[in-house]
């Protein structure tokens, strides 16, 4: 190889590795928002059951353990050898909010529900707030319905009345298959 073609590409080398020794050198504030900008996806994760305040005011002395099941939902931990203790535990974590993490545990005894402790649990709404982040000021339904709507959805008076020898109404004449298709097609 010619010299004059050795020392252009000596030359070449050098300059790139100065260029890219000066890239490193001019990653300034500006670099760095413009990097923080392009930061992967995290994923949100949410472990266990949400408590409210309301969920703690509703447990009574001496429920069952289904009942506080239907309650507060499945516990995240039962152990074997505390059979009569469960333990709720939730976490979330979300870009942008404060990780949280709460905890509750009822006790049983032969008799049902003993005792319960934990952290102090939030009401709803403010639990819907503390994870509401891109909307500011969020508009948080109502949770409950009042007596006069619960009243909209009795039963009308004026619908016919259910017939006493079938149980079924006036309204309601066609009578129900006699047979159902097979769920699966015959093999053959």
């Amino acid at each position: 190889m010619p010299e004059f073609v050795r020392s252009g590409v000596r030359m070449a080398a050098l300059l790139a590795l100065g260029a890219s020794v000066a890239a490193c050198g001019s990653f300034n504030e500006a670099s760095r928002k413009f990097a923080s900008a392009i930061t992967p996806y995290k994923v949100e994760v949410v472990q266990g059951n949400v408590i409210t305040k309301e969920q703690v005011d509703a447990l009574q002395k001496g429920m069952s353990r289904q009942q506080v099941k239907d309650l507060l939902g499945t516990p995240l931990l039962a152990s074997v050898f505390h059979a009569n203790r469960w333990d709720y535990v939730f976490t979330i974590k979300r870009k942008g909010v404060p990780e949280q993490e709460r905890r509750f545990t009822v006790y049983f005894d032969d008799t049902g529900l003993e005792r319960f402790e934990g952290d102090e649990m939030p009401s709803e709404q403010e639990f819907v707030a503390s994870v509401t982040t891109s909307i500011k000021n969020p508009k948080v339904p109502r949770l409950e319905a009042t007596p006069e709507e619960l009243a909209k959805y009795k039963a009308d008076s004026s619908a016919p009345a259910p017939s006493a020898d079938t149980g079924t109404s006036d309204a309601i004449t066609t009578p129900p298959p006699a047979n159902y298709p097979p769920l699966e097609s015959p093999q053959r």
